[in-house]
């Protein structure tokens, strides 16, 4: 049997995840945030990126849906908010776009989404279809890797505002917001987690569930250095760099 983890020793449990498997130590991380990617690369990152975000309030209505609690509902329904936002033209997605334009890519294209790569969609709805097939503990679980994302956005905006002059402060707005957003979303998600994963058994389902999402957020990355960085096979139907 294994031994029951405090809720501080589940905490240091997931952090360990973070530190060993979150997507910061991905080698195309590294590239775009020490300015070496070049704009065609920032703009297969951002345009591929978008699928994502366009899925987040997605996953989160699906958690809402399957809350019973009123007052966690009223905690998590923030999260749809910050990115659809309460009118057209408000909210993370709305603010991705922007970066989307900014960059020079269609947003026809973009917000269609038929030019992304195979690797980003099959990760990307594989994590919708997690959270609304699994557990609510894995569900809620699983969105805890924004607890290593405010200090990896830090290094993001720091990064690429240093060394791409084709992105300004106004290209990045949608991470303004994310770091405060990200602390009182892991407030609620942790708070739910280490009260609810008091066994051996939900303690290893809620780690294994960090691991799903970090792997997520690894094969999204895996599928873009494999097309636009190393050995560079786009596939046939996905968005080509101009020539």
């Amino acid at each position: 049997m294994k031994p029951v983890l405090s809720p501080g020793g589940l905490v240091e449990r997931l952090h360990a995840i973070g530190a060993a498997r979150y997507h910061d130590k991905h080698p195309f991380h590294a590239l775009l945030h020490s300015g070496r990617c070049t704009k065609a690369q920032v703009q297969a990152w951002a345009l591929n990126r978008y699928y994502y975000q366009s899925r987040i309030p997605q996953k989160d209505a699906a958690i809402l849906a399957r809350i019973e609690d009123p007052a966690l509902r009223r905690a998590w329904r923030p999260r749809v908010i910050d990115h659809d936002g309460e009118r057209e033209g408000e909210g993370g997605i709305a603010k991705w776009l922007r970066l989307t334009d900014a960059l020079g890519l269609d947003r026809d294209l973009v917000e269609s989404t038929r030019a992304i790569l195979p690797g980003t969609r099959f990760a990307v709805d594989a994590y919708v279809h997690f959270v609304r097939e699994r557990t609510l503990l894995e569900a809620i679980a699983s969105s805890l890797t924004e607890l290593f994302s405010p200090q990896v956005i830090h290094t993001r905006v720091q990064g690429m505002l240093a060394s791409y002059d084709f992105v300004t402060p106004e290209t990045l707005v949608y991470f303004t917001a994310r770091p405060e957003q990200a602390r009182r979303d892991v407030d609620v998600a942790l708070a739910y987690v280490t009260e609810h994963a008091t066994i051996p058994e939900t303690q290893v389902a809620v780690l294994q569930a960090l691991e799903f999402k970090c792997d997520v957020l690894w094969a999204m990355l895996d599928a873009l250095h494999h097309a636009y960085v190393e050995p560079g096979h786009v596939p046939p139907w996905a968005w080509e760099p101009p020539r």
